[in-house]
C-alpha cells in the first residue's frame, strides 16, 4: 500500500532532481516545478491503491530519466552548442571492436 509518506518522499525527490538537472536554467526550473506540482495536484484525491502505485511508478521512472538522460546545452554561437554534462552522467568509455578478441585458453 502506498502511504502518504512515500508520495511526499517521491515528490521531494523529483524537486531535488529538477534543481540539479536544470541548475542555472530558470525557465526550465520553473516549467519543471509547475509540471511536477500540477501532476501531483491533479491526482491528490486518487483513492485507488492500484492507480496510486501506477502513478508512483511513473513518477519514479520520470525521476530516473531526468537524472540519467537529460543534459544541459548552451548556444555559444549561431551554429555551436556547448554541452554541460553533470559529473554523475559521465562514464568511462568502453572501446568498440568490430571483431571480438579470442579468449586464450590455459
Amino acid at each position: 500500500m502506498a502511504s502518504r509518506g512515500q508520495v511526499l518522499k517521491l515528490f521531494k525527490l523529483l524537486h531535488r532532481t529538477r534543481q540539479e538537472v536544470f541548475k542555472n536554467d530558470t525557465r526550465a526550473l520553473e516549467a519543471a516545478r509547475q509540471k511536477i506540482n500540477e501532476e501531483f495536484r491533479n491526482n491528490q484525491d486518487e483513492t485507488s491503491e492500484q492507480k496510486i502505485n501506477e502513478l508512483l511508478k511513473i513518477a519514479s521512472d520520470v525521476e530516473v530519466i531526468l537524472r540519467t538522460s537529460v543534459i544541459q546545452a548552451v548556444h555559444t554561437d549561431s551554429d555551436k552548442i556547448l554541452l554541460i554534462p553533470r559529473k554523475d552522467l559521465l562514464q568511462d568509455n568502453t572501446p568498440y571492436f568490430d571483431k571480438p578478441t579470442k579468449k586464450h585458453e590455459s
